[in-house]
């Protein structure tokens, strides 16, 4: 598997472009993108489980439920959730992009993000489309990336490509997400595209199970958002035997998924508002599987570890009190957690009791950028693996004039 530039564009057939249309005030940021494929695809998404969700999710499950899409459109800036007229307006986004690209309605994934409870003034967008629609390229990814963003500090995206029953097939993605990041599905936007010939039901079977140890396993501030989308379209312009069976070539596929699902979910993780280190949590030896994600989970998700963090102060006992709570059968008495990162590390805790170390040398291992919690359950082979970031000032700085 090899890493490769140009995101959703990467793969062959697909074009994307984003440009600022003037539903952000700033006109230095762009707020409008949309992905092409040249013919129709293979689709499949997963969705926000919060109660409130946003109009775009009503639409794109209608659209998406012959299991074939060709286009996106989305923008930021505007979640268009909780308005009256929310799907009219998702409506009539799908329709103007098919108008531009030539597209049918039906075939349109439509997404928002932004604030929340704000009616949508579609008319910057149908003024706009025409012109998004032709300087839509096939390295138009990274403009599309950076409309889709909104307290992101960078674009995030990832291709792959790989061999596959004798042909090479690519894989890309773009992605947002920074604040309101608590997984319950997935939890941010992310489109993906592929060219790789591939069944609607086998897409979503390998969509929804790489989510759930992937994005399902980030928060930043444990808040699971509105809107929360991650939707793939398959052309299959690779040409390689089609996947219609869980084979060798749909765990090929997977593995695939699963090598850019984990590198967003990182970056998004890393790009959390205000943050200024990424967590890696890693909980093995645990006696099931589910035990292992929830203890890394609780520990990624606990204000106190967080803030422990952003100190660089190696309070361990912030990381057993969160595993202490963790629902569970599980004993607490064997337990061992180490820290590191690229300066070394050093082990805090063993046997669920605390260890002489050095604060000095874990202050110097807490600076770095990237932190990883490691924690042995010693009590079974399950392990699990969770991203998330510090919390700092500047996150209640971000957040407290967020739509103001």
């Amino acid at each position: 598997m090899k890493y490769i530039n140009g995101g959703v564009t990467a793969a062959k057939g697909f074009t994307a472009s984003g440009i600022h249309c003037g539903i952000r005030k700033n006109q230095t940021k762009k707020d409008l993108a949309m992905i092409k494929s040249e013919n129709k695809c293979s689709a499949a998404a997963v969705y926000t489980q919060n109660k409130v969700y946003g109009a775009p999710i009503t639409v794109t499950r209608a659209n998406l439920a012959d299991g074939m899409a060709q286009a996106v459109i989305v923008n930021s800036g505007n979640a268009n959730t909780c308005n009256s007229d929310g799907v009219q307006k998702a409506e009539q986004m799908c329709g103007i992009a098919a108008e531009a690209l030539g597209v049918d309605k039906s075939d349109v994934i439509v997404a928002s993000t932004g604030v929340i409870g704000l009616s949508l003034d579609v008319t910057p967008i149908a003024a706009s489309a025409p012109a998004l629609a032709g300087q839509m390229n096939g390295q138009g990814g990274h403009d599309a990336a950076e409309a889709i963003m909104t307290t992101d500090t960078v674009a995030k995206e990832c291709a792959v490509s790989f061999d596959l029953g004798g042909k090479t097939v690519t894989l890309g993605a773009c992605c947002k997400g920074s604040g309101m990041i608590h997984p319950n599905m997935a939890t941010m936007l992310c489109f993906m595209t592929t060219d790789c010939r591939i069944s609607s039901a086998m897409l979503q079977k390998a969509l929804s199970d790489v989510v759930k140890d992937t994005f399902n396993m980030i928060s930043v501030d444990g808040d699971t958002s509105t809107n929360d989308m991650v939707c793939i379209m398959a052309n299959g312009q690779a040409e390689n035997p089609v996947i219609e069976e869980e084979n060798e070539d749909f765990a090929l596929f997977r593995s695939a998924l699963a090598e850019v699902s984990v590198k967003l979910s990182r970056l998004i993780a890393g790009d959390g508002e205000g943050a200024q280190r990424l967590l890696e949590c890693t909980v093995s030896g645990a006696p099931t599987v589910e035990t292992a994600k929830n203890i890394a989970k609780s520990i990624i998700c606990s204000s106190l570890v967080k803030t422990a963090m952003f100190g660089a102060d190696a309070n361990w006992g912030r990381i057993l009190c969160a595993i202490g709570y963790t629902p569970g059968d599980f004993a607490v008495d064997c337990i061992d957690v180490s820290l590191s990162s690229c300066k070394g590390e050093v082990k805090v805790c063993q046997a669920g009791f605390g260890i002489d170390f050095s604060e000095e040398k874990a202050k110097e291992i807490l600076l770095e950028d990237e932190i990883r919690l490691t924690v042995e359950m010693n009590q079974g082979t399950a392990a699990a693996t969770a991203w998330g970031c510090d919390l700092t000032y500047d996150y209640v700085k971000i957040n407290g004039d967020y739509r103001t």
